[in-house]
């Protein structure tokens, strides 16, 4: 019979034993082993060791010994049991170090790879000699990001990587994504930061943490972007509110975390949030910093730009749709920002570009001037591209339905034109500027002016307490008037909004947005769509960042009852996405063309199914026109610097852009006047625009001009079948030649 040698059972059998032992007879012989022989010789193999006699008490060992086999033991490195394992589950495994060569974290080689980064090729002989722990890896983007991203888009991920791993300018690393409204650029970004967090040559992550710096309105959109993209695989701090020692206890928290395991790797905060704890952020440092809606920086003197300028990040991403909006100075703050120096000091550079450029742009400047100008701007554009990637919105016509800009110059009521020059003789403000001299009361005049041009009822308190300019203006308006209702007719733009809104409504299911720089024009907004009963929605300044998320996605989506999106363009022009609207009435012009831009540019976006129409309202003749003249002169700026555009038109001199208080009662438009159109004669279109003409932005561009024929849009030939009297301009993204 087989018996178990296990130690236990050893030792029950041997107390069996002992104790069948004790109740035996003495008498009692002892069997014969069975290893004995016939001749009495025991026999034991070889190959067999006698039995070892075990207890339960340990072998005494004295200190010296036990330590000594103790440290033994851990002195052996740690093998992986089974050869050439690599394991599952790459840098979270713990003990488990990869034989071979280094890999890099996805597969280069994989159809539609985005690969940023290949190690150089090396012979037999230098593979021989390298040593593979240091051997350089691909960074290869992430798969789940590279299937989604269009191809202007891998381009610019790659771009914006070689910049702030310093591979085109060495010893920098900042760069200015200057894509227009609608590219992707917060997806580009979002790829940028998952690399840099994950890989670089070295196999290891590029940075620890990374940083957006965003307006306030649209931090819970980059969070939501983050998640959108990533899907869970990353979780970000986004601050958006809270008491300020909640705030500062996040923010330390966010500095102190090292390592490759950060919890939370990248932090969301607005721009006012940063200033005021800017110095929690200060006292560490962050691998990457993206400064979102990056033209807030224009102006090196604001708290926000030196708070941010003291920030410990060598890697900086400026995102700017518009990066020059107003001077060349403002450009210059922007590049210093990301990359301190290469465009020398403020006063270096105004001194060699900015004099010489602004001089040759004139429509009175020299020969010699214009030539001097065009070498300066050449060297410019040579220096900045290397840190400066720009692609046109033309992208966007493979992806998007067309778009159709249209500038509607609307005559002024004569209630209007009675008030306008009525203004002009009293105001001393007037004199004071055609003398050279601006002052407080100088821009309140331009405002009461603009105000006049969007409705009478926005100056009739100043009639009624008979302010400067105003004296006298009460006897001008109807017997019995009250601003308690609208009267549309007292208004020429307000009167072409009502028929626009009016035919959309009954001949379409289009949703509209009214964009408008005062909150008192939306008031007078509420009171049409009252009157109306059109149901609408509002955003501006007073409401909170949670609320303005929700009302944005209940009106994009197409069961919303929602007819009109009212839009403050100073409180959220900038990178909401409103594509459950296709028509936009941008109702006031300002002053800076890219908060113009950036508000025309909410419905034509990812995702929009329908074309889109445009419709830019000035009052004919008046201070509206010299605003947009102006705008036009500084984005024929940006286009020669920006977006290198050769022979752009130089369409009004200096002195011209300066007269402001004028009212020119003659014309159909004052700016198509300035612009001399040789396309038409008396105001018709007599020919199409020359052969391989490029359709732009600029004015000389313009498509269309005062005649019905021209008119596409259904409803504005509604318009001006009611008998309302204006010019029509035609810019459209699909179309690059006019239509007879």
């Amino acid at each position: 019979q087989r018996r178990s040698l296990a130690p236990s059972q050893l030792a029950k059998r041997k107390a069996g034993e002992e104790e069948e032992d004790r109740h035996l007879p003495t008498t009692r012989k002892r069997q014969k082993p069975v290893s004995e022989t016939e001749n009495g010789e025991c026999y034991r193999s070889p190959f067999r060791k006698p039995l070892a006699q075990l207890t339960n008490r340990p072998h005494c060992l004295d200190s010296s010994q036990h330590e000594a086999f103790i440290r033994s033991i851990l002195s052996k490195p740690f093998k992986v049991p089974i050869p050439n394992y690599k394991g599952p589950l790459g840098l979270r495994a713990l003990g488990i170090k990869r034989a071979g060569l280094r890999s890099p974290l996805h597969d280069p080689f994989e159809e539609g790879a985005l690969v940023l980064y290949e190690p150089p090729l090396l012979s037999a002989h230098d593979q021989l000699k390298i040593d593979k722990d240091k051997a350089p890896v691909h960074v290869v983007v992430d798969p789940v990001l590279s299937r989604v991203l269009r191809p202007h888009q891998r381009e610019g991920v790659k771009f914006l990587w070689d910049c702030v791993t310093s591979r085109r300018i060495p010893g920098s690393h900042g760069c200015i994504m200057a894509d227009e409204m609608g590219l992707g650029k917060t997806l580009q970004c979002i790829t940028l930061m998952w690399t840099l967090l994950r890989q670089s040559p070295d196999c290891k992550p590029e940075i620890e943490k990374a940083m957006v710096v965003s307006p306030s309105s649209l931090v819970r959109n980059w969070y939501n972007e983050v998640e959108k993209w990533l899907g869970g695989r990353i979780q970000p701090l986004a601050i958006d509110g809270g008491s300020k020692e909640e705030i500062d206890r996040k923010l330390v928290g966010f500095m102190n975390q090292r390592g490759l395991r950060v919890s939370s790797p990248i932090l969301i905060i607005s721009y006012e949030t940063f200033r005021l704890h800017a110095e929690a952020l200060q006292k560490g440092s962050v691998g990457l910093v993206i400064c979102d809606e990056g033209h807030r920086l224009k102006n090196s003197e604001n708290q926000t730009y030196q708070a941010l300028n003291r920030l410990n990040t060598p890697r900086r991403v400026l995102i700017s749709g518009t990066p020059i909006q107003n001077d060349l100075l403002e450009y210059f703050s922007l590049v210093h920002f990301v990359n301190s120096g290469i465009l020398g000091t403020a006063q270096e550079f105004k001194r060699h570009f900015e004099i010489p450029i602004l001089k040759g742009r004139d429509a009175d400047a020299s020969e010699a001037e214009r030539h001097k100008g065009e070498e300066r701007l050449k060297e410019l554009i040579s220096i900045v591209n290397r840190c400066l990637i720009r692609r046109t919105s033309d992208i966007l016509s493979k992806y998007l339905p067309v778009k159709i800009e249209q500038v509607v110059c609307c005559r002024l009521t004569p209630l209007q034109a009675e008030l306008y020059k009525n203004f002009l003789k009293q105001a001393k403000p007037v004199e004071e500027l055609k003398e050279g001299k601006i002052s407080v009361s100088s821009l309140s005049s331009i405002t009461s002016l603009k105000k006049l041009c969007n409705h009478p009822a926005l100056i009739h308190d100043k009639c009624v307490e008979e302010e400067e300019g105003f004296m006298g203006a009460l006897d001008l308006f109807p017997a019995g008037y009250s601003t308690k209702s609208l009267e549309p007719q007292l208004s020429g733009k307000m009167l072409v909004l009502d028929y626009i809104l009016a035919v959309t409504k009954s001949t379409s299911n289009d949703k509209v947005v009214l964009v408008s720089n005062y909150t008192q024009t939306l008031d007078l907004f509420e009171k049409l769509c009252r009157s109306r009963r059109y149901l609408y929605v509002r955003l501006d300044g007073t409401m909170s960042i949670k609320k303005r998320a929700k009302i944005v996605e209940r009106f994009n989506s197409p069961s919303s009852p929602e007819f009109i999106f009212m839009l403050s363009s100073k409180a959220g022009g900038c990178g909401l996405n409103l594509i459950g609207a296709n028509r936009l009435v941008m109702f006031d012009p300002d002053w800076n063309p890219a908060n113009d831009e950036q508000a025309m540019a909410r419905v034509w976006r990812d995702g929009q199914k329908k074309t889109c129409y445009i419709y830019r309202l000035l009052s004919t003749g008046t201070i509206e026109e010299k605003i947009f003249q102006r705008q036009t002169h500084k984005k024929a700026l940006s286009s020669c610097v920006v977006d290198e555009e050769q022979d752009v038109e130089r369409h009004f001199s200096l002195g011209e852009l300066k007269e402001l208080f004028t009212l020119n009662e003659t014309t159909t438009s004052d700016t198509h006047d300035k612009i001399k159109c040789r396309r038409c004669v008396n105001g018709h279109q007599v020919r199409p625009p020359p052969e391989g003409s490029d359709c732009t932005s600029d004015l000389s561009q313009w498509n269309h001009c005062a005649d019905k024929r021209g008119l596409q849009d259904s409803v504005l030939k509604a318009a001006w079948d009611a008998a309302i009297t204006f010019t029509f301009h035609h810019h459209s993204h699909e179309e690059q030649r006019g239509i007879p």
